[in-house]
């Protein structure tokens, strides 16, 4: 039997890697364009992040600056209750500035306000950070210890299925991470033109694409994610 990386189910990732590329491709160019776009009420992400905050009553919520060192990684803690923005997001006042200021702040929303979707990530997190490390090891210990004869065929289908279970675990993360992200994109288009920090319906649609590219590196994700599995699943039936 060929080696599992080098066979021909490497076709079945083609179609998701493609879209993986175009979505980068497509979140990279939004970001860079309207990040060169200035909001006309001229508040940077910071400043617009707290106010929502504050008139949403989440004043407990911190909005902290990532170092210098991380031009990306914003995110929403929920355990230590902090929006973390990236230092052009931060200090600037850029449509995509704030577009992601807001995301995040969504994200801070839904945790105050009990969103499923959100509690589940946020629950089956600790699980996938084993589960994404040892699943594709364990699949290729044991083909290759099947292959070799050093283990029992049974010992060898057993620890491919572990494998598999575990990489399904890490697909089920990702599409619970859509409707999260989705929602999180909606609410932080409502937020800001609510208070009136994008200005018209041309910055509202500026805020709406940067926004909408990134939500699609999500879907990206899933479905690599997807395939993979699929992948695995039809290697390891033939066996």
């Amino acid at each position: 039997m060929p080696l599992m990386f080098f066979d021909w189910t490497i076709v079945i990732l083609i179609p998701a890697m493609i879209l993986a590329m175009w979505a980068q491709g497509r979140v990279s160019t939004n970001l860079n364009k309207y990040a060169e776009v200035a909001t006309k009420r001229g508040l940077n992400g910071a400043t617009v992040a707290t106010q929502i905050l504050a008139d949403h009553g989440l004043r407990d919520v911190k909005v902290e600056r990532l170092p210098e060192n991380k031009p990306w990684g914003d995110h929403y803690d929920p355990k230590s209750r902090t929006v973390r923005l990236s230092p052009h997001v931060y200090d600037t006042h850029s449509i995509s500035a704030v577009a992601v200021a807001v995301h995040e702040v969504g994200h801070a929303i839904q945790h105050d306000e009990g969103y499923s979707a959100l509690a589940m990530r946020s629950g089956i997190f600790p699980l996938v950070r084993i589960t994404s490390g040892a699943a594709v090891p364990l699949i290729f210990i044991g083909f290759i210890l099947g292959m070799l004869g050093f283990i029992a065929p049974e010992w060898s289908t057993t620890i491919i299925n572990i494998g598999i279970i575990f990489f399904a675990v890490t697909v089920v993360f990702h599409l619970i991470t859509l409707p999260v992200e989705f929602d999180a994109s909606k609410r932080a288009v409502a937020l800001l033109e609510a208070g009136r920090y994008i200005d018209g319906e041309e910055e509202k649609g500026m805020a709406k694409r940067v926004l909408s590219a990134a939500a699609m590196t999500y879907v990206a994700a899933a479905a690599v994610a997807i395939a993979q599995l699929v992948r695995f699943l039809i290697i390891a039936n033939r066996r």
